[in-house]
């Protein structure tokens, strides 16, 4: 079979779901049209209308001075670090080896801003401030992520952070928060956004991820930066004409997602405790931290198609593929909990689970 056929049947599988094991369930274009309500104010080049709104309330959400809506978090960190980079006269980024700006955006902060990568603590586990003793250099920003998605959503102890962002400023540096799924490390510390974005001096949120929005982010911070920020957007192309559509999206699942973390967070722990148990199915983390884990499943690739394309015979969509790890009879897979998850029982999850490790 070609890669278009596999693609094209693995597309027809997953319309034939009425169920998904993870997040919101499968992306459909009327289910995401339906998040930008009708009387949505248009905004012009990033300026007024729901931009100028959700850019609002997400600065009262964080408690910063300033917020500016971004199309994509990649393009987002990138500027907020060029700006950090421009005022402290440095270039070297600070953060952990697995983070998004060195694993996943292809070398753009050395090709396209001249910055330094430099990875710092251990691959498998999570940065702590012990770690930042091996940098004798001055950064231009440490960089933060909570929660930490490769390691299965786990956050450090918030004491650690907070000593961490101090190491920053101790060096005449600035703290900057990856924040993609802060929605989630809320829940998980129990504890309002505001006071997780408060020791950073800038923060990024994304709205696609957790909140299940239209594709698009925010930056928040001081007013400077931010506005600084605003100016990379355009030189980065990402002054659209019209950016409401991500905006009123983002709005709408913001007001209506945030409040419910707390239950996806609950429900990520029952799961955890109803699959614990099971012959070849681990945890990571156990339990918990964040509404979203990682599992990793004793199972081949092969029968691990075989048995995800079996679970849609029963209207079920659980994943089209799960990543490998150093074992080759091991398979990982991540599990954001959201509405879909939530329309399941933790039974139904268990017994998806079971079948797709053949367990059952």
């Amino acid at each position: 079979m070609s890669p278009a056929s596999h693609d094209d049947d693995l597309e027809a599988l997953r319309a034939s779901c009425d169920r998904a094991l993870s997040a919101h369930g499968p992306v459909r274009a009327a289910d995401l049209l339906a998040t930008i309500p009708p009387d949505t104010a248009v905004d012009r080049y990033g300026s007024g209308g729901v931009v100028a709104e959700l850019e609002a309330e997400v600065a009262a959400l964080l408690d910063k001075p300033a917020a500016v809506y971004l199309p994509s978090g990649t393009m987002a960190q990138q500027a907020v670090l060029r700006v950090h980079s421009g005022r402290t006269l440095r270039r070297t980024v600070v953060a952990h080896p697995e983070c998004h700006l060195f694993q996943h955006e292809g070398g753009a902060l050395e090709r396209l801003h001249g910055l330094v990568p430099r990875p710092v603590g251990e691959r498998d586990r999570l940065l702590l401030r012990a770690d930042l003793d091996a940098v004798a250099e001055p950064p231009a920003a440490l960089v933060v992520e909570l929660p930490q998605r490769d390691l299965g959503g786990q956050l450090p102890p918030w004491d650690d952070v907070v000593e961490q962002v101090a190491w920053a400023h101790d060096v005449h540096s600035v703290a900057h928060l990856d924040g993609a799924r802060l929605w989630e490390a809320s829940a998980g510390y129990g504890v309002p956004t505001s006071e997780l974005a408060a020791p950073f001096d800038t923060v990024y949120v994304s709205f696609y991820k957790g909140l299940g929005a239209l594709a698009g982010c925010c930056l928040a911070g001081p007013a400077d930066a931010v506005a600084e920020v605003r100016e990379w957007r355009h030189r980065l192309g990402g002054t659209l004409w019209g950016l409401w559509p991500g905006a009123a999206s983002a709005l709408s699942c913001l007001r209506r997602r945030l409040p419910l973390m707390p239950a996806y967070l609950d429900r990520a722990r029952e799961i955890a405790d109803a699959v614990r148990d099971l012959p070849g199915v681990r945890v990571v983390p156990d339990p918990p931290q964040t509404p979203m884990l990682h599992l990793l499943l004793t199972t081949t690739r092969d029968g691990f198609r075989t048995a995800a394309r079996a679970l849609t015979g029963d209207g079920l969509w659980t994943w089209p593929d799960a990543r490998p790890t150093g074992d080759p009879a091991v398979r990982r897979v991540e599990l954001s909990v959201g509405d879909a998850t939530m329309a399941l029982t933790v039974g139904e999850v268990r017994d998806a689970l079971a079948r797709l490790t053949g367990a059952v």
